[in-house]
């Protein structure tokens, strides 16, 4: 063993087990002449000096070896063709897959070899962020700028609000109405007698509702007196008796 290489000294061969076993594909070498158990003694000679080393260095060799002693028992027995292998076969895909497990490991130690956050490399205390840069388009048809242009119109211009003189009668004028001509009613009458002849619309309305408030607040005072058959029904006033 040179270093933490296998190197084997057999009947008919010296050198690294993984060149042995490349040569053997290769049927470059008499594998009749290696002598399996000399292999195998080796091999644990290896592995009790390798515990201080690497171990997987160690058990590769071991495929190596099995692979070694199967392609030799290949060439010894007889090989049934429909049931066995071509050794040549499982030891190219032998060999591929140690290449490919080679460079697995190779690419996990290149990974664990990088810097580390935290160990190797730090975050910075405040990180500055992103500045978003926003560049609006507008697109509006003829119909948004109308409508635009009238809501900030209607927003801006001055309001004036004008009250519409309507002919009403106001309460103080229809108590002393109500009061006045209740008087002259010694039956019961009915409220709108109490409306001025000439009352119409808007006007007739206002006063009959303001002769209505009349007529309860002279029924509390206790000058009227008030009279309705239902609700909803006609009103009568008189005089009390």
């Amino acid at each position: 063993m040179t270093g933490e290489q296998l190197t084997l000294d057999l009947d008919g061969w010296e050198g690294p087990l993984d060149l042995l076993l490349n040569l053997a594909r290769a049927q470059k070498v008499d594998l009749t002449r290696i002598s399996i158990l000399a292999l195998v003694e080796q091999y644990l000679g290896y592995v009790e000096r390798a515990r201080t080393l690497q171990l997987e260095l160690a058990a590769d060799y071991l495929v190596m070896a099995a692979w070694l002693a199967y392609l030799k028992s290949a060439l010894l027995l007889p090989r049934d063709p429909v049931a066995d292998a071509d050794p040549e076969e499982l030891a190219l895909r032998l060999q591929l897959r140690l290449e490919r497990l080679a460079a697995m490991r190779e690419a996990g130690a290149r990974l664990m070899a990088r810097d580390r956050l935290g160990r190797d490399v730090f975050r910075r205390a405040a990180a500055e962020g992103l500045r978003t840069i926003r560049t609006p388009r507008w697109s509006a048809e003829i119909y948004d700028l109308i409508a635009g242009y009238g809501r900030v119109s209607a927003r801006t211009r001055p309001v004036m609000h004008v009250v519409q003189d309507r002919a009403v009668m106001t309460l103080d004028a229809a108590i002393a109405r109500v009061a006045a001509m209740v008087g002259s009613h010694v039956s019961w009458t009915a409220i709108e007698r109490f409306l001025p002849d000439d009352a119409t619309g808007a006007f007739r309305r206002s006063a009959l509702a303001s002769s209505f408030l009349a007529a309860l607040e002279l029924a509390r005072q206790g000058r009227v007196e008030l009279q309705q058959a239902a609700p909803f029904a006609p009103l009568y006033l008189r005089a009390p008796a």
